[in-house]
């Protein structure tokens, strides 16, 4: 045996059940640890840690299977063997429900104490892998996909502001260009150069005063957008 022995926690009104436990496997280097009833081997089972539980199935109080359903909801990876003189099948079927690894019947002789806590210990790994495997644990997001994912809301929620953005300004933008051809055409006549230049003077300070604090929004949204879809 290691030098960590295994512990085995047996509950059993009769205390001689008790002592033969810790005859049999103390003698094969298990620490064989003994309570009475089920109160005291749950208050047992919420201070220390054990690798194996016998538990008797009918004793005063709370009975093995009440032990055996409050042991494998708490500590399901704890394998529970039931002993009993008093068998019955319904008896059998709500153990097995509760995940009971074994049954021992009374009564007890050395050789079945030995086979079944080695049998059982030896199962015992395969088990805790496949209640583990059981339960399924939420993988934690990746740091790309949370990136991507807020992207995409940015995105979503920008959309209808850039198309509307673009309805606004694309008369203005077409407006600029007829203008832009016309002040080219008006510049060409000395005449009429500086009747147009005079007229034109407030018409571009006026459109400057209304566009600048529009582009100057547009250019910090961009690059906030930018800086945020960076991350």
């Amino acid at each position: 045996m290691s030098t960590n022995p295994k512990r085995i926690l047996v509950v059993d009104d009769d205390p001689i059940i008790g002592k033969s436990f810790e005859r049999v496997l103390g003698g094969k280097g298990y620490a064989v640890i003994t309570a009475a009833n089920g109160e005291e081997a749950l208050r047992k089972l919420g201070t220390e840690e054990y690798d194996l539980l016998y538990t008797d199935i009918k004793m005063p109080g709370m009975s093995g299977l009440d032990v055996a359903e409050r042991v494998k909801a708490s500590q399901p990876w704890l394998p529970v063997v039931i002993i009993t003189g008093y068998g019955t099948e319904a008896g059998e079927a709500r153990a097995q429900a509760a995940g009971v690894s074994a049954f021992l019947s009374k009564p007890l002789s050395p050789e079945m104490i030995i086979g079944t806590t080695e049998m059982t210990l030896a199962a015992a790994p395969a088990e805790a892998r496949a209640i583990e495997g059981a339960i399924e644990v939420p993988a934690a997001a990746p740091a790309e996909y949370k990136g991507s994912k807020t992207k995409n809301v940015l995105l979503f929620l920008a959309a209808p502001f850039v198309g509307l953005a673009y309805l606004l300004a694309f008369p203005f933008v077409g407006l600029g260009m007829l203008a832009m051809l016309a002040g080219k055409a008006v510049m060409k006549n000395d005449r009429i150069r500086p009747f147009a230049m005079a007229i034109a003077a407030p018409v571009i300070t006026l459109a400057f005063v209304t566009i600048g604090p529009i582009v100057g929004l547009c250019a910090l949204a961009w690059f906030g957008g930018k800086a945020i879809l960076k991350r």
